[in-house]
C-alpha cells in the first residue's frame, strides 16, 4: 500500500503521514537513524502500522523488509494499537523471585486481558518486560511511566480499579 498525498481532500482511508514528514526531513538520509525514525513515529501515532512501515521504507529507500524486521526484533516496538494504559510488568529475575506470576494472575484476571493484549474498552494493554530496573521495589509494574512497587495481588487490583474509577471521573 503506498500512503502518497492523495487529492480525496480527507475522503478516503489514505494513511496521513503529515506529522513524520519534519522526522523524514531531518533523518531519512542519515545512516544508521532508522531506529530513530521508528521510535518517533511510534511516539506519534502509538504503533507503527504496516502502512507506516512502507511509508518509512519508501521515505528512507530502506527495504521494507528490513524496516519490518528492526520494528519486530525490538521490543520497544509496537506492530498493533495500545490502550490508553500501557502496564508494563517486570519479569525479571528479582520480581519473578518475589511473586511477579502471581501478580499478572491478578491483572490478567481483573482485566480478563493476557500478556500483549489490550481490553475491550481500550483502556489497558498488558506487557511482559524483562526489566524494569527497579529491583528494590520487587515485583513491579509501570503504568504510563508511574513505578508501583512491593505489590500483592489486592494491591494491583486496587491501583488498577483507581485507574478505572478516575477514567470515568
Amino acid at each position: 500500500m503506498t500512503s502518497k498525498k492523495c487529492d480525496c481532500q480527507g475522503l478516503c482511508d489514505a494513511p496521513d503521514f503529515s506529522e513524520l514528514a519534519p522526522v523524514l526531513g531531518k533523518y531519512a538520509k542519515v545512516p544508521g537513524s532508522l531506529i530513530t525514525i521508528l521510535q518517533k513515529a511510534q511516539d506519534i501515532y502509538g504503533y507503527l502500522s504496516m502502512e507506516a512501515i512502507q511509508y518509512v521504507a519508501e521515505q528512507t529507500g530502506i527495504k521494507a523488509a528490513k524496516v519490518y524486521g528492526v520494528a519486530t526484533f525490538y521490543t520497544q516496538f509496537r506492530l498493533k494499537p495500545i490502550g490508553k494504559n500501557l502496564i508494563m510488568l517486570c519479569q525479571g529475575t528479582a520480581c519473578h523471585v518475589n511473586g511477579s506470576k502471581m501478580i499478572e494472575e491478578a491483572i490478567c484476571d481483573e482485566l480478563k486481558i493476557k500478556d500483549g493484549e489490550t481490553t475491550e474498552d481500550g483502556l489497558f494493554t498488558l506487557n511482559n518486560v524483562a526489566c524494569l530496573g527497579c529491583c528494590s521495589l520487587s515485583p513491579v509494574v509501570m503504568i504510563d511511566g508511574e513505578t508501583y512497587g512491593k505489590l500483592t495481588k489486592d494491591s494491583v487490583r486496587e491501583i488498577l480499579r483507581d485507574i478505572k474509577k478516575n477514567e470515568k471521573a
